[in-house]
């Protein structure tokens, strides 16, 4: 995999407007984010000649080879690791332009997660559905923050963490969310506002939980040495790797509920780019739920397990920090697309395009994807 280190670059990215009522398809959202990615990088639907559409949105290439006039599509995937699966795309679309299989490889995804498809449905398309069925389920658990909440408790009970620690996430995502006008959720939040919403799944709040959204976003990868000479200044791919988690699949049956497939696809990223968690600069971490974000922070070394809780609080998180995360505002307060939104932010602050919640001197940055029930995805992207 070293091989593949430099390899790759985003020289393409593009997103919609985020509603809760886009009014219109998945298809024409995805295809309008595309566009905008493909402008982007300087090319013409012509010129993209790989595609992987998000499949767990029905969408398949030839989508794009209808809707956008593609007349010369080389290599097609799908990464179906649920909010994962844009990150581990990365991964994908690099190994297609590093091997000469295709130039340009196109990602991307409309969602109506708000005004279309409810979680109930989605939980049942998840692969793992039939051992949820068979141990969560009869319990009453078929939403995702009554999936994920024993982690959350076992972590505390572990560990110490506590609910304002979780806070300290939704606060720090909602403070940077603020300064981006493509954002949902523009409010002032406080720690005693996350105090005070009201319990979902106990220990997780209202403001613990993402947003559901409607929306797309997208992302071109060429080969570096296409990307030398196109519009933007490449965002060169450095490291990449995916992870699954332990077995089984059903969360509460694990011997560890507190490690993530993040925990398998780190170290390996990290090698890969040939760099530590110590270089990084600014960190878009998929957050579904505020825990998730306190468990990948300890997953991908930047501490130690059991040590989240203390990480996130002072300030470390927010900018001017040590380490910003989700600059943009992220699934918390920006908007639910999947994890491609944070790839799309990631490459705006690489460029130094982050407009008001611009990290200063970011050079080096990581991007995380989890999906369904702990698959990890992590890639590590240089100016």
């Amino acid at each position: 995999m070293s091989g593949l280190s430099g390899k790759g670059a985003i020289t393409g990215i593009g997103e919609t407007d985020y509603s809760k009522r886009s009014g219109k398809s998945v298809i024409a959202l995805q295809m309008e984010a595309s566009l905008k990615a493909i402008e982007d990088a300087g090319l013409s639907p012509k010129d993209i000649d790989g595609v992987l559409p998000y499949s767990s949105a029905g969408g398949v290439a030839e989508d794009f080879i209808t809707n956008l006039g593609i007349d010369d599509l080389r290599y097609s995937a799908t990464t179906p690791l649920g909010g994962a699966s844009c990150v581990a795309g990365i991964q994908s679309a690099v190994m297609a332009v590093a091997t000469g299989v295709a130039n340009h490889v196109l990602v991307a995804i409309g969602r109506n997660g708000y005004s279309g498809a409810r979680v109930g449905a989605r939980v049942q398309q998840m692969p793992q559905f039939r051992t949820i069925g068979e141990f969560e389920m009869p319990l009453g658990a078929i939403a995702p923050p009554q999936l994920y909440a024993p982690m959350a408790r076992r972590h505390m009970e572990l560990y110490g963490t506590t609910s304002r620690q979780l806070g300290e996430i939704a606060v720090t995502v909602r403070n940077h969310a603020r300064l981006n006008e493509n954002s949902l959720m523009t409010g002032p939040m406080t720690i005693e506002d996350h105090q005070a919403s009201r319990m979902i799944s106990d220990p997780l709040r209202l403001f613990d939980c993402c947003l559901e959204s409607d929306g797309g976003a997208a992302f071109v990868i060429s080969s570096t040495e296409r990307a030398k000479d196109m519009r933007r200044p490449p965002i060169r791919v450095l490291g990449v790797a995916e992870g699954h988690p332990d077995s089984p699949s059903a969360i509460t049956q694990r011997e560890d509920m507190t490690t993530l497939g993040t925990a398998k696809a780190a170290p390996k990223a990290f090698q890969m780019a040939g760099v530590g968690p110590a270089d990084i600069d600014v960190a878009e971490i998929y957050d579904c739920f505020t825990y998730i974000v306190l468990c990948q922070l300890e997953d991908l070394g930047f501490c130690k397990k059991g040590e989240g809780g203390a990480f996130v609080e002072d300030g470390r998180i927010g900018l001017g920090g040590d380490l910003p995360i989700n600059t943009h505002g992220g699934l918390l307060s920006q908007a639910h697309i999947v994890g491609l939104n944070h790839v799309v932010e990631l490459t705006r602050q690489l460029r130094g395009d982050g407009g008001k919640a611009q990290v200063e001197g970011a050079e080096l940055g990581l991007v995380t994807g989890y999906g369904d029930m702990g698959d990890g995805a992590v890639a590590i992207l240089a100016r």
